[in-house]
Formats: C-alpha cells, structure tokens, sequence
C-alpha cells in the first residue's frame, strides 16, 4: 500500500515526541500503545 522508510518515520515521530517535551512513556499512553512500541519505531525496527 505505502512504502514508509521505517527510519524516517522514527526520525519524524522523535522529533515530535522531543519538541512536545513527552517521554516514550507518555506518548505510548496518549496513543494507546506500549512504550516498546514507541522506541521500536524510532529506532526503525519495526515490522509493521
């Protein structure tokens, strides 16, 4: 469907992250995920 770089999305969602001054933590509980999940997409190891 789309081809998403897995690095650049993670780059973009940390730079978010950082400029709203939210922890991995906090934003994985705003969007209702785990904090793994989080750090997975920023670090680009995501699989999906």
């Amino acid at each position: 469907m789309f081809d998403i770089n897995k690095q650049e999305f993670g780059t973009f969602v940390a730079k978010l992250r950082k400029q709203k001054g939210y922890t991995q933590k906090e934003l994985a509980q705003k969007l209702f995920i785990s904090d793994k999940a989080v750090s997975k997409w920023e670090t680009g190891v995501s699989h999906s």
